[in-house]
Formats: structure tokens, sequence, C-alpha cells
């Protein structure tokens, strides 16, 4: 009888990070930066409504969009994060709302978290376990994952402009941000 080795893929990195990473703190005074992509247009929509509360609260927010990871584009993308998360003090990378976006949002955030600012990957319900899993694959576990409703692209602008107002005073609280981190009339409303 012949024996074989198991290996049990679930297993976690012995240099897993565990801990989500820094807090946010408070919002006023810091630079927030949102990296978006060229696919989902309900991420530029809640992108933009949640960067406007941050800018409300005392925040300046920076945007970075993510393109082709290849060739030429991909080293000009790669140059470009890395100048990217070094001009902000926090990153709320999105949106892994398909396996190859939930990919990259995760890459992104690890990217982001391992300069040791506050992080948060922003998914879609549909890519939760992906994003999970990526990121215990990544070596860290702990990475902050919000989750969004799926689908969200095919809903009205309306729609995801209501998402976004109900789920901006749960990421901040993801985020760890400071008690009182101002979410405006507009977002508490929800």
């Amino acid at each position: 009888m012949a024996l074989g080795t198991v290996l049990d893929p679930s297993a976690r990195r012995v240099d897993d990070i565990a801990h989500p990473g820094p807090p946010l703190g408070p919002l006023h005074g810091k630079t927030i930066g949102f990296r978006v992509d060229i696919m989902w247009r309900s991420w530029d929509w809640i992108s933009a409504l949640w960067a406007a509360e941050l800018e409300a609260a005392g925040a300046t927010v920076r945007f970075w969009r993510a393109g082709g990871r290849t060739g030429e584009e991909g080293a000009r993308m790669a140059e470009g994060l890395k100048e990217f998360l070094g001009s902000i003090d926090a990153a709320i990378v999105g949106l892994g709302n398909c396996g190859s976006c939930t990919g990259w949002t995760i890459h992104d955030a690890l990217a982001a978290a391992a300069t040791d600012i506050p992080t948060i990957a922003i998914v879609t319900q549909n890519f939760d376990d992906l994003g999970h899993n990526l990121a215990r694959r990544g070596g860290r576990s702990g990475l902050r994952i919000h989750v969004l409703p799926h689908p969200l692209n095919e809903r009205a602008r309306e729609e995801v402009e209501q998402v976004a107002r109900e789920h901006y005073p749960r990421m901040l609280e993801a985020m760890d941000a400071a008690a009182g981190a101002a979410v405006s009339a507009g977002a508490a409303a929800a």
C-alpha cells in the first residue's frame, strides 16, 4: 500500500497578521484615499457619496483609479498605487464585485495595509468569502472587509446611494473611526 501526504489548504500562515491594523481615529485633518476601478459605476457612486461625508467631517479625500495590471500599463499601475498609498492616511479599497475584481481589491488593500495605514476592503455579499480567503492567503486574515449587498451594479443610482448612506456609518465603525466622527444628517437619516 502506497502512503501519501495530504496537505491542509485551510491552514493559516505562520506569518499571518490577524490584527486589523491601526484604527482610523478622528477624521478631521486626515487624507482618506479611495481606490476605485474601471468596472463598477455603483462603486463610483458610493465612493463619491462617502467622500462628501468624509469631507464634511474635516477629512481630505483623494481618488486613485486602477486600470490594467499587465505589461507597461501594469507597471504604471503598480507605481501609481505605490505613490497613492504614500500620499494618504487611510485607504478604502473597492470594489470586490466579481472574481478578478475581488482579487485585485484584496491585492491593493493588502498593499495599503502593509504600509501600516488604516485600511478596509469593500466587497459585495457574493464575494465576502472569496475576499476573506484571499486576505488570509495573502497573510493578513485580520484585514478589514466591509460587505455591501449583491447585486449592486444593476440597481438604479437612487437605490445604490441609499445603500451607501446605510453603510457609511457601518464602514466607519469597522475602521475604528473615533466616536463622534461626524456622520452627517444625510447618512444618519438612513
